[in-house]
Order: C-alpha cells, then structure tokens, then sequence
C-alpha cells in the first residue's frame, strides 16, 4: 500500500479507501449490496491485510445501518484505522432531518458516534451543499465539533467550484476550521471536475477522495458494448447513478481500457483506478465490493504504473470539451499558467 498526505494537514491515508455503500441492504441500498456483519468483517480483514486505513461511510447509507456494520465490524481495531463519514442528506420526515443547521449537524454527529462505537470521527463531511443554512453557521458548528473532540478534520462533498471557494473564504475570515479534502465524483468517464474542483484542491490545499472512481463498475470491464449488465450488478438491479450522457464515449472508454489492460495482464479496473491515481490533488479512491475477489484486484492497481503513451491514450479517448473560458486561456494564457491551472490543461495538447 501507499500513503498521501491529506491535503494540507498531517493525515497520512492510504490511496485506497474502503467504501461501505453496500454494508445493510436497506431500501433502495438493495440494489448496490446488502452486506451484513460478518460479510463486511471478511471484506474489511482483506483491506486491512493490504494497508488501507481509511473507511468510509455516511449516516444515510441504508439509514444509518452502514455506519452500525462497519462500528461492529471494527471493533477491536478502531485506534488501527480511520473513519469517515458524512452529514447533509434527509435521514426523516422531520423539517431538520436535513441540511447542514447547528441543529442538524451536531445531533447527526453524535448519533453516528454512537453507531459507529467510536469517541470520533478522523473526517466528517458535508455530503451536500445546502444553500439555506449560513456558512458561518455551519462552519461554527464543525468547529465546535472539533474542538469538543468528536471530529478530527472536516471536508466537503458534491460541491460546485464556487460553493468550496465560499466556505473556504468564510473559515478563513471567521478563522474556523477549514476543509482539508473534497469527496468528488471524478472518472475516466466523467472528468468535469478538471474544470474547477481539480484546480480548486491544487490551489488550495484540499486532498481529494474519488467516490465511484469505475462509475459504479461502469469501467470495470465487465460491461461492454451491446451487452446486457451482468446479473450481479447494481444496473442489472435498476440502480441508476452515476448518469452516463454518451454511451458511445463511454463504451470507446471501456475498449481502451480492456486492450490496454490486456497488454499488461490486469483488469480494466486497474487501469482505470491507475490513471486515477497519477491526477493531481487525489490522495485516495474509495472503492467498493461484493466480494473479496474485487477488492483484491483494486488493491493490485495500487503498485501499477501507466506509461506516458498509455496515459495519452485515455486522456485522448476520454478528453472532455474546453468550454469557455478554459479554450481562451489555453490560446492566449498558457505562458503564465500556475500548477493549479495544469489540473486542467495539463492532458490538453496545445492547438
């Protein structure tokens, strides 16, 4: 295994992160997995034999139930590993049971503290912007969360470019507790982020987890073109996200993808966790899994290195627009572009 250092803290996390999405099986979650106790204590032993350290989950995931599993399936190792996990989402009907209030964001701690059988929690995000709740009262109680000891750093999720900006401009005026690292949504097939969020973690300090980084098991190989989804996957079942706009680029993804692999003797899905992990900003991909045989073959993509010509390859058959105004500053601006500016332009050959 590998480690990177978590932004601009001192965190050290492995660059793979053990997803819980399917731990419970509650409501729709079925269709992803529904892994209970002593299935997700095998799962976490094979990640904990292969040096991940980090462990995420959220308070929503089947309600509350995945943070349950991973507690119990931790326990004896707690103080060996870190854990993540997030508020933001509706867990209930209520008119609070959602959103980032004081109210919300510290009765939501402390019940996932209690699920999860821990004092703390080492990362707490913000699965959501919420547009409604001030940033100085979200931000206020992050703080008060850290300094009582029940979160150890915080971050964001599914933010837009200017939503991080905002919030990091408001811990820094109010002199708050300030994102360390963004979870983003960020693949082969789906590589918006370049446009702002890559460029934003460069320039600002923020490590970067990739939640879903082979869509969903989109990029996994095991889907192709003119195929039907494999009986066990979350498709077969009717699971829907992430969306996918151009299927025809996506299956010409998959192609590359497979033939690449195939010249070196591994999965598509280590290639495409490969050329993850040589981005910039991303200090680890939470990956998830059925069974051990997929996190084992994730775990083979940690020690895999693409060569320049196989990187050029998938920036080329996976490269996104340049909308304005990224096609303007690479005409006139590159001469003095910055090293958060590359996070985009960087894979774009010049005109």
């Amino acid at each position: 295994m590998k480690y990177r250092t978590l932004g601009r803290s001192g965190l050290k996390v492995s660059v793979l992160t053990m997803g819980t999405f399917t731990f419970g099986g509650k409501g729709n979650f079925a269709m992803v997995g529904t892994q209970g106790v002593e299935e997700a204590r095998r799962l976490i032993d094979v990640c904990v034999a292969g040096g991940v350290n980090l462990f995420d989950t959220s308070n929503m995931y089947s309600d509350g139930r995945s943070e349950e599993i991973l507690g119990e399936a931790l326990v004896g190792r707690r103080q060996d590993v870190l854990i993540s996990s997030k508020a933001r989402m509706r867990i209930g009907d209520g008119p609070n049971d959602e959103g980032v209030s004081r109210y919300h964001l510290i009765r939501e701690c402390e019940k996932s503290l209690k699920r999860l059988k821990t004092d703390v929690i080492d990362i707490y995000f913000m699965h959501e912007w919420d547009g409604t709740t001030p940033l100085e009262e979200m931000l206020e109680a992050l703080d008060s969360l850290v300094k009582q000891g029940k979160i150890r750093y915080i971050g964001c999720s599914n933010y837009s470019g200017w939503h991080v900006m905002k919030a990091l401009g408001v811990s820094d005026m109010e002199r708050r507790q300030r994102f360390v690292t963004q979870q983003i949504h960020y693949t082969l097939e789906a590589r918006e982020a370049e446009y702002e969020l890559l460029p934003i973690s460069v320039d600002q300090g923020l490590g970067v987890l990739v939640w879903s980084p082979l869509a969903a098991g989109l990029l996994s190989g095991k889907h192709r073109r003119n195929q039907a989804a494999p009986a066990e996957s979350r498709q077969f079942a009717g699971w829907t996200e992430p969306p996918i706009r151009d299927a025809e680029k996506l299956w010409s993804i998959v192609d590359v993808l497979v033939e690449i692999g195939k010249t070196r003797g591994v999965s598509a899905a280590q290639i495409a966790l490969a050329w993850l992990l040589q981005r910039p900003a991303v200090s680890s991909l939470v990956v998830g899994g059925r069974n051990a045989a997929q996190f084992e073959d994730n775990l083979a993509a940690v020690d895999l290195a693409l060569t320049p010509e196989e990187i050029r390859r998938l920036d080329e058959v996976s490269a996104i627009p340049m909308i304005y105004p990224y096609w303007h500053q690479h005409n006139f601006a590159r001469d003095r572009f910055g090293a958060a500016d590359y996070a985009l332009h960087g894979s774009v050959p010049d005109a």
